[in-house]
């Protein structure tokens, strides 16, 4: 799959601190959704198709990505 990048307008979740452990957020083309390390904006992104972001999200809100204590 490639999408083109250019132009994106990436954003940083309302709920991220000032601090630089951030990732950041672009909606894109065909309802893809790229992600990418804020520290690092001309590094790679991944990038997700409208279904693997509908899981990864699912996963996230349901904790299964916490770190077990």
């Amino acid at each position: 799959m490639t999408i083109n990048l250019t132009g994106a307008h990436w954003f940083k979740s309302s709920r991220s601190s000032t601090g630089s452990e951030c990732v950041e957020v672009a909606w894109l083309e065909a309802g893809h959704v790229g992600i990418r390390d804020s520290k690092n904006p001309t590094g790679p992104a991944l990038i997700f198709t409208p279904t693997k972001w509908d899981t990864f999200t699912a996963g996230v809100h349901d904790g299964e990505f916490n770190p077990r204590a």
